[in-house]
């Protein structure tokens, strides 16, 4: 069994064949998705959408999504989360953090909002007692910075591809990494010694469907200027990629899906509850 922990079943790109898609995943071996909102305008469908596909979902407001956030945002995530505290499906505060590639987000007063939404939302996950689901592009430091000043309930740094260092003090933090496509690239050897040597219980396995596409999905930019349309990156692959670091780690694959499942529902508790109902229903 393989858990899915960011996956944005939520994108236009995937409404058109969502439901038989999230049939083939679950076919592949993918049960469970989690689902994370990226704009408040998101919450109740994120939400709606893990319960009509037996999925978990996370509340938050991505970076890229701050400029056109206001406070008012903030104040809906806080009422979202009070209104499906008692929804096991709910598992973490996410997509959050900090996004300092893009240039027009690192730019003085959009640097400043980024920060202000990022130390908001921590504190909404304390207060809520949730965990949380971080984007950390080119701003690993800064969001952990932020963590140390308000320690939350640990949660998954989504995408990492920061240093040994970098990753050691995020898992003192109580925090999982998440690897996907981007680690079946030989090219990115970084990524993939990373995918090899960290400890075992440290990695979480993640598609972040539609986006992040494995090697075997990538069409270059010249292929796509002539026409030729990409196939689009979905949780099927999770079994695909999860045996790619499986080898690169030198175990079996079985063994390596156990252990980032166990690696999974540490991290995000909420998800235990999900798979005893499936246990409950398997055996009803």
């Amino acid at each position: 069994m393989w858990i899915d922990t960011h996956c944005h079943l939520d994108a236009p790109e995937l409404r058109p064949d969502l439901q038989a898609m999230r049939a083939r995943a679950r076919a592949a071996g993918v049960p469970l998705c989690v689902i994370p909102a990226v704009q408040a305008g998101d919450f109740a469908h994120a939400a709606q959408l893990a319960h009509t596909l037996g999925d978990a979902y996370a509340l938050g407001i991505h970076p890229l999504y701050v400029p056109r956030a206001s406070d008012a945002d903030l104040l809906a995530l806080d009422r979202a989360l009070a209104a499906h505290a008692g929804d096991p499906r709910l598992v973490a505060v996410g997509e959050i953090g900090l996004d300092f590639f893009v240039p027009e987000l690192v730019e003085p007063a959009m640097r400043a909002k980024q920060l202000r939404f990022y130390t908001a939302q921590l504190q909404l996950a304390k207060a809520h007692g949730l965990p949380v689901i971080l984007h950390s592009r080119k701003a690993v430091d800064a969001v952990l910075k932020g963590l140390r000043q308000t320690r939350v309930s640990g949660g998954i740094a989504h995408a990492f591809n920061g240093s040994a260092q970098q990753a050691e003090q995020l898992q003192a933090l109580g925090l999982a990494l998440g690897f996907g496509g981007a680690s079946t690239f030989e090219r990115a050897r970084h990524l993939r010694t990373l995918a090899a040597e960290l400890p075992a219980t440290a990695i979480v396995m993640e598609t972040d469907a539609p986006d992040i596409p494995p090697q075997w999905l990538y069409m270059t930019a010249e292929a796509r200027a002539q026409g030729q349309r990409p196939q689009p990156n979905t949780p099927a692959e999770l079994p695909r990629i999860g045996a790619e670091l499986a080898a690169l780690r030198g175990v079996t694959t079985d063994a390596w899906a156990a252990q980032t499942t166990a690696n999974a529902l540490r991290v995000l508790p909420r998800l235990a509850g999900w798979l005893v109902q499936r246990a409950d229903g398997q055996s009803s």
